[in-house]
């Protein structure tokens, strides 16, 4: 659903893109509106669905991530997909699940310590899940671009 947002929303959520943690007084002196103001529009843009939470992003290899990787997972037949997910959702190093086209059904980004660990989520866990045909797991050597879309 497209909701309709003016120009001094998308300022706001423009300057909060940039750093979330910036005070909202902060970006109202910057757009010359009061600080009553930013209060509002955020919540009304949380309320409408268009900023759906703030978030702290952790660089996962600082913290002996190293593995990130793409699992396309191919399921028995479609209806196996919510009972999959529910399962799926268990496992904390899935950080994204995609119901897709083409040749998978679902397309999973997981973030693991080192390829052992990797092996052992993919074999004992992911294959382990009632449904799951098989998967392709693609490892990704660098993320060259991360970012959220321009407003």
């Amino acid at each position: 659903m497209v909701h309709e947002i003016d120009k001094l929303d998308k300022q706001i959520l423009k300057l909060l893109m940039q750093d979330v943690t910036r005070a909202y007084t902060d970006i109202a002196k910057e757009l010359n509106v009061s600080g009553g103001t930013i209060h509002v529009r955020m919540k009304k843009l949380n309320d409408l669905g268009v900023v759906k939470g703030a978030q702290l992003l952790v660089n996962p290899s600082a913290v002996g991530y190293d593995i990130c990787a793409f699992i396309g997972v191919y399921l028995d037949k479609g209806s196996d997909y919510k009972a999959t997910v529910e399962q799926m959702r268990q496992i904390p190093e899935i950080v994204e699940l995609h119901y897709t086209t083409g040749s998978y059904s679902m397309f999973v980004k997981i973030i693991c310590r080192d390829t052992k660990h990797l092996r052992e989520i993919l074999n004992e866990r992911i294959q382990a899940i009632e449904g799951v045909q098989r998967t392709e797991t693609l490892i990704s050597l660098d993320e060259s671009i991360s970012r959220q879309i321009t407003i």
